[in-house]
């Protein structure tokens, strides 16, 4: 029994231990660059394991671009690690494996679920998201890719038959506005790459988006429907392309989205899937949201915070997923929540590595005044509290045994050796 209560003691002081210290890993722009490559290789034999044996099908049952996000993040997150090394063979294996993953994207069970009736054919989703990996490909590679030059033209010709409506569909009668923002980042990155202008259209679209703002927040919208709300899950997809391509004014909205959707529990700076005072239920793409939090819009919203500079909310949000989300290596691979969500595991990946496909783009810190820093500097005090609370614990456990082993050998010799009645 004291074997087991000093073992109990110990596991409990290392996993508070560990909890504390993971609880204050920085955010992944305080990383020397050779050390987010190093991080995220292990992940990435993860996903790619994950991915040969179903991981893909497997999503796809659960929402339904869980097979085509499953590949598109696995292939844009080499896409960004390669761009972040300087090893000529690291970054043609980036280029390799972009590329497996676009001829997954590419392919008949890529498109299932889109409908080939649509402008742009297979809807603004599947067209935004391929070109863009397609894009990221042809800039790391340098190798030219006609089929790129002509996706783009294709986006950029919809986008004009659109308008006056900024927001192309997605599925027939459907329209997500942060469909539309990452088809825009595609065309930004083909003027980028090719040479082309679309100025006038990105500026364009951006006057037409703004009339269709969320009143309460000031942000784009989640859908297309008049009178349709900010919610976290689209917002933090706007904010990442936005910064492709009109980057100012993705920051601003990043400030108001920080204001407005940040968790106000102490102790859990995650991500609201509704804005403060906003109360509203789950769907398949926010999934469960335990406190309101949504982990999905909290995964992908730490890539904003490293793209547009925050280093607090950046830190706070690494810093939460490495205490909570049950990190395990083993055999070179890393995987979060056991593996049992490949593809959480690949959002994550995708912000933690997080890079522009374009061209750097330094954010005036002004943007984030400190009267609007979220989340507050002293957000970990709760969990420094829990940790009190565990060494207390664990020492009173210890007690409990040499007590226990104390009153044993305080017995007398003749009542110890006395047989059982």
């Amino acid at each position: 029994m004291k074997i087991a209560r000093l073992l109990l003691a110990a596991v409990i002081l290392v996993a508070t231990g560990i909890t504390l210290v993971r609880l204050h890993t920085a955010g992944p722009q305080s990383w020397p660059r050779d050390a987010i490559v190093s991080e995220a290789l292990p992940r990435l034999a993860f996903l790619r394991d994950s991915l040969e044996h179903g991981s893909a099908e497997e999503m796809q049952e659960i929402f339904p671009e869980g097979y085509l996000f499953s590949y598109l993040l696995y292939g844009l997150s080499w896409a960004q690690v390669g761009s972040r090394s300087p090893d000529a063979g690291l970054r043609s294996r980036a280029v390799a494996e972009a590329r497996w993953a676009l001829s997954h994207v590419d392919s008949p069970a890529g498109r299932a679920v889109f409908d080939p009736s649509l402008d742009p054919p297979y809807g603004v989703f599947y067209a935004g998201w391929s070109t863009w990996l397609r894009g990221g490909i042809v800039a790391l590679s340098g190798e030219a890719d006609p089929r790129f030059g002509s996706d783009v033209t294709a986006l950029a010709a919809a986008f004009e038959r659109r308008f006056p409506d900024p927001f192309l569909p997605a599925y027939p009668g459907q329209a997500w506005p942060c469909d539309s923002v990452v088809a825009l980042a595609a065309i930004a990155l083909g003027d980028t790459i090719n040479g082309t202008d679309h100025g006038a259209l990105l500026a364009r679209w951006l006057s037409l988006a703004n009339t269709r703002r969320d009143p309460v927040t000031g942000l784009l919208p989640h859908t297309a429907a008049p009178g349709s709300g900010a919610r976290a899950t689209s917002q933090v997809i706007i904010l990442r392309f936005l910064y492709e391509f009109a980057p100012d004014v993705g920051a601003a909205d990043w400030a108001g989205f920080t204001r407005h959707f940040g968790s106000d529990i102490v102790g859990i700076p995650g991500i609201r899937e509704y804005p403060r005072g906003v109360e509203g239920t789950g769907d398949v793409d926010s999934g469960p949201l335990p406190l309101g939090l949504s982990f999905s819009a909290s995964a992908v919203a730490l890539g904003d915070a490293v793209l547009y500079g925050d280093s607090r909310a950046a830190s706070a949000l690494t810093g939460l997923a490495e205490a909570t989300g049950l990190p395990f290596s083993f055999g070179g691979r890393k995987r979060y929540a056991f593996g049992r969500l490949p593809v959480g595991d690949a959002f994550l990946l995708w912000s933690f590595t997080a890079r522009s496909l374009r061209a750097p783009y330094a954010v005036p810190r002004t943007a984030y005044a400190e009267e609007n820093a979220w989340p507050r500097g002293f957000w970990r005090v709760p969990w420094y509290g829990m940790g009190a609370v565990a060494v207390l614990l664990a020492a009173l456990v210890m007690r409990g045994g040499r007590t226990a082993w104390r009153r044993r050998s305080r017995l007398p010799a003749s009542q110890e050796a006395a047989p059982p009645r």
